[in-house]
């Protein structure tokens, strides 16, 4: 049998939710504050990734000593016919 004392809260408090008129609840002015600090949060993150991003140096050099890089592996291979 399931709790009574549950069951008894929940229906104290259906009359409650029966006040609140359902066409005019909105997230109001505070919703739009956190969204919009999100936005600006994401949008200052990605510029900053951009900035860095455009810093990187992908080529390796060549340590002192080492052996130069060996050729790509598309020019392995038999030659193409024509």
């Amino acid at each position: 049998m399931p709790d009574m004392s549950a069951s008894l809260a929940l229906t104290h408090l259906v009359p409650l939710a029966k006040d609140i008129d359902n066409d005019k609840v909105t997230p109001g002015v505070l919703g739009f504050i956190v969204f919009a600090a999100l936005a600006a949060g994401v949008w200052l993150l990605m510029k900053s990734m951009n900035r860095h991003m455009g810093k990187v140096d992908f080529e390796e050099t060549p340590e002192p000593g080492e052996a130069p890089a060996a050729p790509s592996a598309a020019g392995k291979g038999s030659p193409k016919k024509a």
